[in-house]
């Protein structure tokens, strides 16, 4: 499990994360999204161990990654933008990661295979695509046991993406495994993530089961016979609202069938009720945070 408490860190005067605090079980895919800046490169990178945190503490399986060299070797990181050594192919990488990790060569001939690589490849020559598919496969070569996926699906293509999930999906079934994928395109997320965080000008904005929260929020599409508006709609927690004429659709978290009934009690000549997406549950959130902040 890792367990992070009053996590700080700022660059210069430049505070990134403030007093924040996470928790992800083990055998987990957890969703990491947030706008640009909100910090969540910066939350891996010192998951990792790659930063040092100002103050706080980080903890994956009790150990302190910043500090002991054996449970940052379970960690594996997968940055959004891979460095590697100048002149470097395929072949050289795996010798490096040969004397440095426990490296699996039966994993590393499959995924080779599986992603459509040559190990005699020179690494810099790739496309931004194929150099995501050379980090992604000796990440998985070192069988990790937490896999840190800074926007996991950049530059790949919608073929590998599939190759990608399907692996994740093998990972999860047959070894104890725990990811943190961060990505800005919450529709792939929503295919393979099992429960999620929301990162906001460095703070956790939301977090849970992400089925759970999907089944939490609703889209109600309602229109009556006579005028109404927003507020004739107190008490309920309305995340979202927007009217045409007499037609208004809202966004609701709540028990769908508590809420329905009060909207059915209003005598309405239409009702529909519609799930929402992760995208759609992420807008939403970060849109009823701003009416409560300016409320």
């Amino acid at each position: 499990m890792l367990r992070i408490e009053h996590l700080n860190k700022s660059f210069g005067n430049t505070e990134v994360l403030k007093d924040l605090n996470l928790e992800v079980k083990e055998k987990t895919v957890y969703g990491l999204v947030g706008v640009n800046g909100a910090g969540k490169s910066t939350l891996l990178r010192l998951i990792a161990g790659v930063y040092q945190r100002d103050s706080g503490t980080i903890l994956f399986n009790d150990k302190d990654p910043q500090k002991d060299a054996e449970i940052r070797k379970e960690i594996a990181f997968v940055p959004d933008e891979a460095y590697f050594p100048a002149g470097a192919t395929i072949a050289s990488l795996k010798e490096l990661y040969q004397c440095m990790y426990g490296f699996d060569e039966e994993a590393f001939r499959k995924y080779l295979e599986v992603f459509e690589l040559n190990e005699k490849s020179s690494v810099g020559s790739l496309s931004k695509g194929n150099k995501r598919r050379v980090s992604i496969l000796f990440a998985l070569c070192t069988h990790p046991k937490l896999l840190l996926l800074d926007e996991a699906y950049d530059g790949l293509e919608p073929l590998a993406r599939l190759k990608f999930r399907q692996i994740l999906a093998e990972l999860l079934e047959d070894e104890n495994i725990t990811v943190i994928i961060s990505s800005h395109n919450l529709r792939e997320l929503e295919d393979i993530c099992d429960s999620y965080g929301i990162l906001e000008d460095g703070k956790m904005l939301d977090h849970g089961d992400l089925e759970r929260a999907k089944e939490s929020v609703w889209k109600y599409q309602i229109a009556f016979s006579e005028d109404k508006g927003e507020k004739d709609f107190e008490g309920l927690q309305i995340l979202h609202y927007e009217q045409s004429g007499r037609v208004i659709t809202m966004v609701i978290q709540g028990e769908k069938h508590a809420v329905s009934e009060r909207l059915q009690a209003m005598k309405p000549v239409l009702l529909d009720v519609l799930p929402v997406s992760f995208e759609e549950l992420y807008i939403y959130r970060l849109e009823g945070e701003r009416r409560e902040e300016h409320a």
